[in-house]
């Protein structure tokens, strides 16, 4: 079986200044230099003599990898840990610093939500854009658009402009677009975690289908460990920018889940590594009891906070906080988000907090994502993956199980009301 992707010695570093402050464009770099050129002049000489300091990162470093023609490779790990870095680089978006990469075939890449997508150009006109970018002839298009448009499932909306579609319906036909290009080389993305679970098995199947009777290459990232062992042999486990483990999905994932299991339950970022972009960052998160004591695990019966501390830097965007709560193998529980609200997009720190009624969650362990987007048109602002990690445990001494003489089946445990009558 022949190479489809080579990776050799690959690193990719980047050089961090050590200064605070929200993202600066281009046009307030210019405008700063004109009003004053001989601050400017100042801060450069500076460079020059290397008095600012610059701390070089490394987001990958020393990665090997040969993947056979058709194989489906899983990618797995962290937040940081160097998944969309090696994603970028195998889609060309960035070079590497070190190393060589060596492709057969074309390549088609889903990386974010709606990458390629023009808000302001309908879904017909964007499913045109977005395969001109992934380098598809406008014949190739308009021969495979109906099975585009059939797979998306937006045709209700293919004369909408795409601002006004939900974060779902983005995903589903940027998917679709990607999928019917027919490339050699796949490579997704997180993005499908995003679409519903109908959308997701389809997905899944079409990867499967795709690499079985085509012959494509595939690279999926996700934290669905169940996705993960559905449709990959083979997994990935990058840590801090290297390889730890790469071999059978099976032993991969037992050994990732474990180590998420080993997590805590507070987190504190340094100023220099805060989750998030140039509107909002992320500072803190823990869970807590409902006096706002820090615990570190939680009792089925009893309420408990999933709380968190965010920044927003800059006028214009209304962030709404969101938190998805999923088993350590990536089965989704629920998710939930703040109301929309203007005073959300105040400049400064707010600390908001997603109350767990008691009886809800089950026995076991869970893993808190934490999510700060604008919602139309959709921008994710930050999103930890493994913010946190917490137990659910029983309290033996004021068990409601009733009847059950060991743990009651499924994600959630809800006391419902019911009602009997004889008749």
């Amino acid at each position: 079986m022949t190479n489809s992707i080579e990776i050799k010695n690959i690193g990719k570093k980047y050089n961090i200044t050590h200064q605070r402050g929200s993202y600066v464009s281009l046009r307030d770099v210019i405008t700063n230099i004109l009003k004053n050129p001989f601050k400017h002049a100042k801060h450069k000489a500076k460079q020059i003599l290397g008095k600012i300091e610059n701390e070089e990162f490394w987001a990958l470093k020393d990665i090997n990898l040969t993947i056979k023609k058709g194989e489906i490779i899983g990618i797995i790990g962290a937040n940081g840990a160097g998944k969309s870095t090696l994603l970028k680089l195998l889609s060309r978006i960035t070079p590497p610093t070190t190393g060589e990469i060596k492709l057969s075939g074309r390549v088609a890449s889903l990386l974010e939500v709606g990458t390629g997508f023009h808000p302001e150009l309908t879904g017909r006109e964007n499913i045109f854009l977005n395969g001109a970018i992934l380098g598809m002839t406008k014949k190739e298009i308009v021969e495979r658009f109906d099975d585009i448009v059939e797979f998306s499932g937006v045709k209700q909306f293919l004369d909408t402009p795409v601002k006004r579609y939900s974060s779902g319906m983005y995903v589903r036909l940027a998917f679709a677009v990607a999928a019917h290009m027919e490339p050699d080389i796949l490579i997704v993305d997180e993005v499908l975690a995003v679409g519903d679970a109908e959308f997701q098995k389809k997905s899944l199947g079409k990867l499967d289908e795709v690499s079985k009777s085509e012959g494509r290459t595939i690279l999926f990232v996700s934290h669905n460990m169940a996705a993960i062992q559905k449709l990959c042999k083979k997994t990935i486990l990058l840590e801090k920018g290297r390889i730890e483990m790469f071999g059978d999905t099976e032993k991969v994932v037992d050994h990732y889940v474990t180590k998420i299991g080993s997590r805590g339950t507070e987190m504190r970022w340094e100023k220099n590594e805060t989750p998030g972009d140039d509107v909002a960052i992320l500072h803190s998160a823990r869970i807590i009891n409902e006096n706002r004591d820090k615990i570190p695990f939680a009792t089925a019966n009893q309420k408990i906070g999933v709380e968190f501390v965010y920044e927003v830097l800059k006028d214009g965007y209304i962030p709404i906080p969101n938190i998805h709560i999923f088993t350590p193998t990536g089965e989704r529980a629920f998710m939930s988000h703040e109301e929309y609200d203007k005073k959300l997009g105040a400049v400064g720190k707010h600390r908001t907090t997603m109350w767990i009624p008691e009886n809800l969650l089950n026995d076991g362990t869970y893993v808190a994502q934490i999510v700060v987007s604008t919602m139309k048109p959709l921008r994710i602002h930050l999103s930890q993956q493994e913010a946190l990690v917490f137990s659910v445990v029983e309290d033996i001494m004021n068990s409601q199980k009733n009847d059950f003489n060991q743990k009651v089946p499924g994600v959630v445990r809800p006391r419902l009301k019911w009602e009997t009558v004889q008749f």
